[in-house]
């Protein structure tokens, strides 16, 4: 899984992200909004078993962590660009991931 989000990174680096946590313990926050996307970084079960996703110009200015991901869904328009991404994690959260 992490050579996906490496070419998902390499090909939508830069592109303004909004980045929302849903959590039905702590409730729904904004983390980040139009942010470059730097980088989703995926270290499977073994080597930390999360994914990081980062933004930021030249640099990494904030990076979101997901710990221990279960599954990855994305939303994409009619041309296959993808425009969000969900992901849900072992406890009861999701992070939504909105692309622009």
């Amino acid at each position: 899984m992490g050579r996906i989000f490496d070419t998902f990174s390499d090909g939508n680096r830069g592109r303004l992200i909004t980045i929302e946590l849903l959590d039905s313990e702590a409730g729904d926050q904004e983390l980040i909004k139009d942010a470059p996307l730097w980088a989703i970084v995926y270290d499977p079960l073994g080597k930390g078993n999360d994914l990081v996703i980062e933004t930021g110009q030249n640099t990494v200015s904030y990076a979101h962590t997901v710990d221990a991901p279960t599954e990855v869904w994305t939303g994409q328009d009619e041309n296959g660009l993808i425009l969000a991404l969900k992901v849900l994690d072992e406890k009861t959260g999701q992070t939504i991931v909105q692309l622009q």
